[in-house]
C-alpha cells in the first residue's frame, strides 16, 4: 500500500520502452539466469548516454537486450512418426545392415592391403595359417544365449545381452601385470624371454610383448577375469600394439604379431571357459589404445602448429592393428582411453576401411578418457562434444574409462547416457591414485559407487580399469544382478550434431536475433575479409586467430575457415591454420566450416579437425563418379556437408534447377553413399540481385521457393547460402548490404526453412528494428515486387554514402529521399461498381455517325464542305476525272447478309468487327519490293518515272514510286492485283505512303499531292472490285496508306539546337488533311496511319483524319500502326 519514494521521478508503467520493461520483468520475477548480467549491460549503456549528452557528443549504439526465439519452420518429416529402436544405429556397411554372421574365416579375407600385411609381419611361419575361428554350427543349441561363431549375427547377440543384463567387462590388465611381478620374476630378462635375448634396447614396461614372450602369464590373468571376475567379454594386451607406440622399444616390425598373439590368447581361454557353460559364451574385444603421440596438441610450446603424428601415420598404425587382432581371432573391436578425439578418429577410419575391404560385420566399441572434474578430455572436448566427434562411426557401445574414479565419473557417464544413441559402457578406476601412485578403492567400494549407474539405468557393460582386479569386477558383477540395464533410448528426428571442443545440434540452434539459423563466420574467409587475407599472406596467424575469437565473440556459432587464393599455397595453409585454431579454446570451442574450391585442400584440414565439421563443399559439378567418391570419403571421416546447386551443365540459377539439382544430389547421397541426411546442407546457390539485370531480379524469389521445396522433397537435410552474395551490387554500404540481408534471412528462415547461412553475425541486422520504409524497399527488392526496386535502392544507397561521408567530414547529413510512398484506397463512387457489358466492337469514336453504325454511302460528290472543296478545285487532277469521286453500289448487287458486302448499303465497322472476330484477316505486303521485282525484270529507269506528263520535269523523279499511281498506273495495278488473286489479301494499302506536300517537297511535286492519293486508291479500288466480282463471298477492301513524312515534329534536326523542328504539328495537320481528301474521293474503304516514328506526327494525322470525318459526317474505320 505505501511507499518511500521520490514521486517526482516515479515513471508510469506502461510508458516503459518496450525494451527495458522486459528486462525489468526479467530482472524483478528472476525470470532468466542472465537477467542481472543483461541490465548491467543495459545501466553502462543509460551511463554512457548521460556522459555523451554532457559532451555533446552522439549517443551511443544501443545494447540489443534479450531477443525471444522465433520457432523453426515445421516440415513433413518433422511428425513423422519414429519406430522404437531395437538396436543400436547401424554402420552403412552391408554385412552390418543386414546382420551377416562373421563367418570367422579370416583365410579368405584377401584383400591386397590387408594381405600385404600378414606377408610382411613378424610372425613364424607355421602360425601364418591359423587366422580362421569358425565353429561347427551344431556346436551349441540355436537360440539365446547359446552362441556359435559362423552361424550367429554377433551384432543380434550383443542387442540381447545388453537389454537382458547389465554385462561385465575385465579390469586392468596392467594393475595384474603388476601384482605379479610383485609375487614372481618378472625383470628385463623375462619381458625379453628366448626370442629377444639379444634385443637392443631395455623392453621392460612394454606389457603388450609378454603375449609372445611370457604368454602364460597373460593367459592366466584373461583365466582370471573369465573365471573369478566372471566377465563377459575380456580385452586383449594389445593397449600400445601399434607401429607408433612400438617405437618407444623399436619394435615397430612386430606389431601385427604382438596384437595377433594378444587376441589369440583371449580366444583360446574364452572358448576354454565357454565350453565349461556354453550358456555364458565369453568374447574377445580387440583393445586400440590411443598410442603415445596427439594428432591435435603441439609437442612444442614455442610452436603450436607442430605435430609428431599426422592423422594417415595413424590409420595407417591402427590398420596393421585391426588386422592383427582379428586374424587372433578377436569377437568385437574397442577403441579407448581417448584422450585425443583425432587420433580415435583416425583408428575408426582404420577399423572401417576394414570393416569395407574385409565385408565383415566386426561390433565396435568406443571409450573416451575425461582426465579430470572439468569433464573434458586431454585435448579438451566435453563428453558430449567427443560422442559428436565419434558417432558416425555408428559404435554398438560408447563410454568413459580411466582417469576417474567410479564416484568422480558418475556425472560424465549421465550425460553420456543422456547423449547416446546406442549401449553405454563405463569402466573407471578404483578411486584415484594415492601419493604411491597405487589405488585404494576396495572391491566393495567399487561396486557400491556403481550402484548410482545401475540404480540411475546409466550403463549396459562395466568392467575396471587402473587399480581394479578381478574380486572387484566380481564385487561389481554381484551387484548388477539387482538392477536393469539402460534401455535403448527413443529414436529421435535426425539431427546436424557437429562438435568442436563443445557439442551442438543445428536444429536446436537460434542466433543472437532469435532466428532459428545457424551464423557460420565470415571474416577468416580470404573473400569474406580483407584484413585476414592480409594477416594470411603475411603468414601472421596469430593475429588471424584474434579474428577468429572475434567472431565467436559476436555470435557466429560456426567458424568458415577459407584460404583460397592464388597466390597462397591453400594445402599448407589450411593445414597450418587448422592446427593452430584446434589448439585456441577460444576458438576451437565452436565448430569449423572448411571451405576451399580444391577438395584435397578441404580433406587436408579435416585431418587436423578433432570434432565434427562441415566441409564446404562438393558438388555434381565434378560428375556423379567423383561426387560420390568425395562424399564417400567425407562420410567415412564423419563430416557434414555442403553440396552446392551445380551439375555437369552449371550453376542453378533459376528455382526449378535449384530443386532439381539438390533432389538428384540427396538421393545419390542418401541412397548410394548412405549419407545421413541430417548431414546435408544444400546451398542453392545465393546470386546477387540489383544488378540492373532484369534476369537477376527474382533470384531472390527463386531462392526463398527454392528452399522450401528442397525441404518438402529432401527430409532432414538444411539450407546454407553465402548471404553476401546477394547485396554485392551495393557493396561500400554495409547499413544497406546488412539491410537486404535482414529481410532476406528474416523470410528465408522463417517462411521457407533456411537452416545456415555464412554472415557477419556483427553486422546483422534485427528485421524489426529496420527503418519503415528501408525495410519496404528492401522487401520491394528481394521479392522483386515493383519495376523500379533497384532504382529506388540506388538511390537510397546514395543518400547512405553520403551520410557516411558527412559524417567523416563533421558536416551535417544530407536529407533523406522520401522513398516509396504506400498507395492509399481510392474513394468509391456508385459508377465503380457498376456491372459493364461484354465487348461487342471496339470502342466507337465520337461521331454520330461511326456511334449510330451509318453506312458510308461513298457518295464523296455530297460532301462539299468549303475546305473539303477547296483542296479538290485547287488539284491538279485533270477536269474529266473531278466529278468521278462516287463509288456506291446498288443496295442488291449482293445478298444481304454476312460475308457479302455493299457499298452505300451495308456499314463497314460492323463489317470489319464481324471478319476480325470471325477469322484472322490478311493484308497485303511491300508495294517498294514489288516495284524493285519489276525493275529487275523491266526497265523502269528515270524516264519511266517521268513519264509522258512529267517528261520535261525540273528535278529527277526515280525513287518517288508514288507517281507511278500516274505516270505507270498499269505496274501498280498489276502489283494490287497480285496481292488480291496470288498472296489472297483481304485488304490492300494504297501507293501513297509518300503521299503528302511535305514528302513531295523532295521532288517539288507538292501541288499533285491530291492527285497521287486519288490515284493511288482509284486504282486499288478498281482492281478490288474486279478481284471481289469473282467472288463475292469475299469482299476486298482498299487501305488508304498514310505514312509518317520524311519530318519529325518531336526530334530536332540539329545536333546544336535541341529546340529546332523542321515541321510544325499544324503543318503536318495540313498536308495530312490534303492526303485523306484524296484517298476517300480515290473510293478508299479505311484509312490507316502507319509506320509511325514519331507519335506527335501521327497525332497530326489522327487529327486531321478527325477534322475530316466530322466535316464530311461519314463513318470510315480507322486503323494505326
Amino acid at each position: 500500500d505505501v511507499g518511500i519514494v521520490n514521486a517526482k521521478e516515479m515513471i508510469d508503467y506502461h510508458s516503459l520502452e518496450p525494451d527495458l520493461r522486459e528486462l525489468c520483468e526479467n530482472l524483478v520475477f528472476n525470470k532468466t539466469l542472465d537477467a542481472t548480467d543483461q541490465m548491467l549491460e543495459r545501466t553502462s549503456y543509460e551511463r554512457a548516454v548521460i556522459d555523451a549528452k554532457k559532451k555533446g557528443l552522439a549517443p551511443p549504439k544501443k545494447p540489443r537486450g534479450p531477443t525471444p526465439n522465433l520457432p523453426r519452420l515445421q516440415f513433413p518429416c518433422d511428425s513423422m512418426e519414429l519406430p522404437e529402436a531395437n538396436e543400436p544405429p547401424l554402420p552403412p556397411y552391408a554385412a552390418a545392415r543386414n546382420h551377416v554372421p562373421n563367418p570367422y574365416k579370416n583365410s579368405s579375407v584377401a584383400h591386397p592391403k590387408i594381405q600385404a600385411i600378414r606377408d610382411k609381419s613378424s610372425l613364424p611361419a607355421e602360425k601364418r595359417a591359423l587366422i580362421d575361428y569358425q565353429q561347427p554350427s551344431d556346436a551349441y543349441p540355436a537360440e539365446f544365449p547359446y552362441f556359435v561363431r559362423g552361424r550367429d549375427s554377433l551384432r543380434e547377440y550383443i542387442t540381447k545381452l545388453f537389454t537382458t543384463k547389465i554385462a561385465i567387462y575385465d579390469g586392468a590388465m596392467g594393475t595384474m601385470i603388476q601384482n605379479y611381478s610383485k609375487r614372481n620374476k618378472l625383470e628385463e630378462e623375462e619381458y625379453r624371454g628366448e626370442r629377444f635375448k639379444e634385443w637392443s634396447c631395455n623392453v621392460k614396461g612394454n606389457n603388450d610383448m609378454l603375449s609372445i614372450t611370457q604368454p602364460q602369464i597373460i593367459a592366466g590373468i584373461y583365466k582370471q577375469y573369465l573365471e573369478e571376475g566372471e566377465s563377459d567379454m575380456i580385452g586383449t594386451n594389445t593397449f600400445s600394439s601399434t607401429t607408433i607406440a612400438m617405437g618407444d622399444y623399436e619394435m615397430e616390425p612386430y606389431a601385427y604379431e604382438l596384437n595377433y598373439e594378444g587376441a589369440r590368447l583371449a580366444r583360446e581361454v574364452c572358448d576354454e571357459v565357454t565350453a565349461k557353460d556354453p550358456t555364458r559364451p565369453r568374447f574377445v574385444v580387440g583393445a586400440l589404445g590411443p598410442t603415445n603421440r596427439t594428432a591435435s596438441i603441439s609437442p612444442s610450446v614455442e610452436d603450436p602448429a607442430a605435430r609428431n603424428v599426422t592423422f594417415d601415420e595413424l590409420v595407417e598404425s591402427y590398420f596393421e592393428q585391426v588386422v592383427g587382432l582379428v586374424d587372433g581371432g578377436c569377437d568385437i573391436l574397442m577403441v579407448e582411453t581417448i584422450f585425443d578425439t583425432l587420433n580415435a578418429k583416425a583408428a575408426l577410419y582404420a577399423v572401417g576401411e576394414f570393416l569395407e575391404m574385409s565385408g565383415l560385420d566386426i561390433p565396435l566399441f568406443v571409450s573416451g578418457t575425461l582426465v579430470d572434474q572439468s569433464g573434458r578430455t586431454l585435448s579438451g572436448q566435453t563428453g558430449e562434444a567427443f560422442y559428436a566427434s565419434i558417432r558416425h562411426s555408428k559404435p554398438m557401445a560408447v563410454g568413459i574409462n580411466c582417469a576417474l574414479g567410479t564416484k568422480q565419473m558418475t556425472p560424465f557417464i549421465e550425460r553420456m547416457s543422456k547423449a547416446a544413441e546406442c549401449f553405454v559402457l563405463a569402466y573407471s578406476n578404483a578411486g584415484l591414485p594415492n601419493v604411491m601412485g597405487g589405488y585404494d578403492d576396495t572391491p566393495e567400494d567399487m561396486a557400491e559407487q556403481y550402484k548410482a549407474f545401475f540404480e540411475n539405468g546409466y550403463v549396459n557393460f562395466v568392467g575396471g580399469c587402473c587399480g581394479s582386479t578381478p574380486p572387484h569386477i566380481k564385487a561389481i558383477r554381484d551387484m548388477t544382478a539387482k538392477y536393469s540395464p539402460r534401455p535403448l533410448p527413443k529414436k529421435t528426428k535426425p539431427k546436424m550434431w557437429l562438435s568442436g571442443l563443445e557439442d551442438m545440434k543445428v536444429e536446436d540452434q537460434h542466433n543472437h536475433l532469435g532466428l532459428p539459423f545457424l551464423n557460420v563466420g565470415e571474416r577468416c574467409n580470404i573473400a569474406g575479409s580483407m584484413k585476414f587475407k592480409k594477416l594470411m599472406m603475411a603468414g601472421d596467424y596469430e593475429s588471424a586467430m584474434d579474428i577468429a575469437k572475434k567472431q565467436v565473440e559476436d555470435g557466429a556459432h560456426v567458424i568458415d575457415i577459407n584460404v583460397d587464393d592464388g597466390l597462397l599455397d591453400g594445402l599448407a595453409a589450411m593445414q597450418k591454420f587448422v592446427k593452430i585454431a584446434v589448439t585456441d579454446p577460444e576458438v576451437s570451442k565452436v565448430p569449423f566450416m572448411l571451405d576451399a574450391s580444391k577438395f584435397e585442400i578441404v580433406l587436408a584440414g579435416l585431418k587436423w579437425c578433432q570434432g565434427k565439421c562441415i566441409v564446404n563443399s562438393i558438388s555434381l559439378k565434378v560428375g556423379e563418379e567423383l561426387f560420390i567418391e568425395h562424399a564417400t570419403l567425407l562420410r567415412k571421416h564423419g563430416a557434414a556437408v555442403v553440396v552446392m546447386a551445380f551439375d555437369e551443365k552449371g550453376q542453378a540459377a533459376t528455382e526449378e534447377d535449384k530443386v532439381r539439382i539438390c533432389k538428384r544430389s540427396y538421393d545419390i547421397l542418401v541412397e548410394k553413399v548412405h549419407f545421413p541426411p541430417e548431414d546435408i546442407i544444400f546451398d542453392p546457390n545465393v546470386l546477387t540481385i540489383g544488378t540492373g539485370l532484369e534476369e537477376h531480379n527474382n533470384y531472390g524469389v527463386d531462392f526463398i521457393n527454392a528452399t522450401k521445396k528442397i525441404k518438402e522433397q529432401c527430409p532432414y537435410v538444411k539450407i546454407s547460402g553465402g548471404i553476401s552474395n546477394l547485396s554485392f551490387g551495393f557493396r561500400g554500404v554495409m547499413k544497406i548490404r546488412e539491410s537486404i540481408h535482414a529481410v532476406f534471412l528474416y523470410h528465408a528462415i522463417l517462411e521457407a526453412g533456411m537452416d545456415v547461412g555464412i554472415v557477419n553475425a556483427k553486422e546483422m541486422i534485427d528485421y524489426h528494428s529496420l527503418e519503415p520504409d528501408l525495410r519496404e524497399l528492401c522487401e520491394n527488392l528481394v521479392f522483386n515486387k515493383t519495376l523500379d526496386a533497384t532504382d529506388q535502392m540506388l538511390e537510397r544507397t546514395s543518400y547512405e554514402r553520403a551520410v557516411i561521408d558527412a559524417k567523416k567530414k563533421g558536416l551535417a547529413p544530407p536529407k533523406k529521399p522520401r522513398g516509396p510512398t504506400p498507395n492509399l484506397p481510392r474513394l468509391q463512387f456508385p459508377c465503380d461498381s457498376m456491372e459493364l457489358p461484354e465487348a461487342n466492337e471496339p470502342p466507337l469514336p465520337p461521331y454520330a455517325a461511326a456511334r449510330n453504325h451509318v453506312p458510308n454511302p461513298y457518295k464523296n460528290s455530297s460532301v462539299a464542305h468549303p475546305k473539303i472543296q477547296a483542296i479538290r478545285d485547287k488539284s491538279s487532277l485533270p477536269a474529266e476525272k473531278r466529278a468521278l469521286i462516287d463509288y456506291q453500289q446498288p443496295s442488291d448487287a449482293y445478298p444481304a447478309e454476312f460475308p457479302y458486302f455493299v457499298r452505300g448499303r451495308d456499314s463497314l465497322r460492323e463489317y470489319i468487327t464481324k471478319l476480325f472476330t470471325t477469322k484472322i484477316a490478311i493484308y497485303d505486303g511491300a508495294m517498294g519490293t514489288m516495284i524493285q521485282n519489276y525493275s529487275k525484270r523491266n526497265k523502269l529507269e528515270e524516264e519511266e518515272y517521268r513519264g509522258e506528263r512529267f517528261k520535261e520535269w525540273s528535278c529527277n523523279v526515280k525513287g518517288n514510286n508514288d507517281m507511278l499511281s500516274i505516270t505507270q498506273p498499269q505496274i501498280i495495278a498489276g502489283i494490287y492485283k497480285q496481292y488480291l488473286e496470288e498472296g489472297e489479301s483481304d485488304m490492300i494499302g494504297t501507293n501513297t505512303f509518300s503521299s503528302t506536300t511535305i514528302a513531295m517537297g523532295d521532288y517539288e511535286m507538292e501541288p499533285y499531292a491530291y492527285e497521287l492519293n486519288y490515284e493511288g486508291a482509284r486504282l486499288a479500288r478498281e482492281v478490288c472490285d474486279e478481284v471481289t466480282a469473282k467472288d463475292p463471298t469475299r469482299p476486298r477492301f482498299v487501305v488508304g496508306a498514310l505514312g509518317p513524312t520524311n519530318r519529325t515534329a518531336s526530334i530536332s534536326p540539329s545536333v546544336e539546337d535541341p529546340a529546332a523542328r523542321n515541321v510544325t504539328f499544324d503543318e503536318l495537320v495540313e498536308s495530312y488533311f490534303e492526303q485523306v481528301v484524296g484517298l476517300v474521293d480515290g473510293g478508299c474503304d479505311i484509312l490507316m496511319v502507319e509506320t509511325i516514328f514519331d507519335t506527335l506526327n501521327a497525332k497530326a494525322a489522327l487529327y486531321a483524319v478527325g477534322e475530316f470525318l466530322e466535316m464530311s459526317g461519314l463513318d470510315i474505320p480507322l486503323f494505326v500502326s
